[in-house]
Parts: structure tokens; C-alpha cells; sequence
């Protein structure tokens, strides 16, 4: 797989608590050099995000990495960052709520935030974020199943801030259920060009990672 291929499958993302401005600022100059999908920021970066990346793809995440916040809290903070920008969302699943079996409870709150963001820019790209590290085998399916349910476009698979990052079991757990009706993404412990390759080559669609560089430049 060549550079730019392989740069196209990367949301290259800095999620930290101390990331400043200046950081943002250097996530985004690498975005530009090696061409990766999208820059990942916390919402509040969004803006700058934007600026900086001009007409490139800005991506945030809602109610991270807990998604404990109340229903309407994650879509007015899903609304919040379309309205500044963003093109893509990851929001977190209520996990608590999923595992609590208010499976129904868990799908309203996915719709409604779908609804909401749609509602304002229809390419918006939303994806809801299920922590597998917390999860059974039977658990991870029938919360792939409530995300195909919702209209996103994508499972996400790990917040990298869970138990443990995405497995190879994992995404075929997940494919299981949602075949190619939508995409998935993957997040947690991807730090290598070999591993992003297995992922790839397991049908994932997109890779969050913290180390792209590193990745690209594994590339032989």
C-alpha cells in the first residue's frame, strides 16, 4: 500500500487534557504534509481547527470518553461543533446505560443525536463510539446492533482511553452484525504500520490514532 493510500484510512487526533493551541496547530501542519483524512480535536478546538484546515475535514468527539452526559447535553454539543465546523463526530454509547440492559433508552439518545446533527448539515458524518474493553462477545454485537439502528454512518470501536484498545476479534464481531450496510472505525493501541495493515485488511475503514507519522513513516 502506498503513502497516500494508507494516509487516506488515518484521523490523525490529539485528545489530551493538556493539548494547547500550539499543539493544534502542529496536528494540523501534519495533517497538510502527509494528507491524512482528518484532524481529531476536542470540541473546543474545533474552531481553530477550521481555520487552519480551510476546506480540510475536522473531526471531534462528544461526551468523551465517558458519554455519561445527559441526552441533551450530547446533542447540543454534537449541534455546538457542526455549527463551528466540524464534518465528523465520534460520541461516546452510554455504556452504563447499555450494560444496565435500557438497550432502548441507549438507541432514542443515538437517534436523536443522528436527527440532530443530520438536521443541520447532512453530509455530517457521525459515528458512536462502543467501548469493546467493557463489553462480552454477545454485548459487542447487540451494541453494533443499536448503532446500525440509529442511521450512523459508522461503529467505532474504542475510545483508546478504555480497559484496552480495538482487537482483530472485535471488528469481526462487529462485521457480524453490520456486514457493509455501514463503516467502521477503529481506536486504541494502532501505533504501527503493520497493525494498521491488519486492521485495513480486516475491512476497517478508518483508523483514529495519535501516531499517523509514526505509522506513514513505518511504511518501507
Amino acid at each position: 500500500m502506498d503513502k497516500q493510500t494508507l494516509a487516506s484510512f488515518l484521523d490523525f487526533a490529539n485528545h489530551h487534557q493538556d493539548a494547547t493551541p500550539e499543539d493544534i496547530k502542529i496536528l494540523c501542519q501534519k495533517v497538510r504534509q502527509y494528507r491524512f483524512h482528518s484532524a481529531f480535536v476536542n470540541p473546543c478546538y474545533v474552531a481553530l481547527t477550521k481555520d487552519l484546515l480551510s476546506e480540510g475535514i475536522v473531526g471531534t468527539v462528544i461526551s468523551f470518553p465517558l458519554g455519561q452526559d445527559n441526552r441533551d447535553i450530547k446533542v447540543l454539543t454534537a449541534i455546538d461543533a457542526i455549527r463551528k465546523g466540524a464534518n465528523e463526530l465520534d460520541v461516546m454509547m452510554n455504556v452504563g446505560l447499555f450494560k444496565a440492559g435500557r438497550h432502548t433508552e441507549v438507541l432514542e439518545e443515538m437517534k436523536a443525536i443522528v436527527e440532530a446533527v443530520k438536521n443541520i448539515k447532512k453530509s455530517a458524518v457521525v459515528k458512536f463510539i462502543i467501548e469493546t474493553g467493557l463489553l462480552t462477545n454477545e454485548e459487542i454485537k447487540k451494541a453494533a446492533e443499536l448503532v446500525l439502528k440509529s442511521g450512523a454512518d459508522f461503529v467505532k470501536i474504542c475510545s483508546g482511553w478504555g480497559p484496552r484498545g480495538v482487537s482483530l476479534k472485535d471488528v469481526e464481531l462487529v462485521k457480524s452484525v453490520v456486514g457493509g450496510k455501514i463503516k467502521i472505525k477503529v481506536a486504541g493501541g494502532v501505533d504501527t504500520y503493520k497493525e494498521a495493515i491488519d486492521f485495513i485488511n480486516a475491512g476497517v475503514n478508518r483508523i483514529g490514532t495519535s501516531h499517523a507519522v509514526e505509522i506513514i513513516k513505518d511504511l518501507k
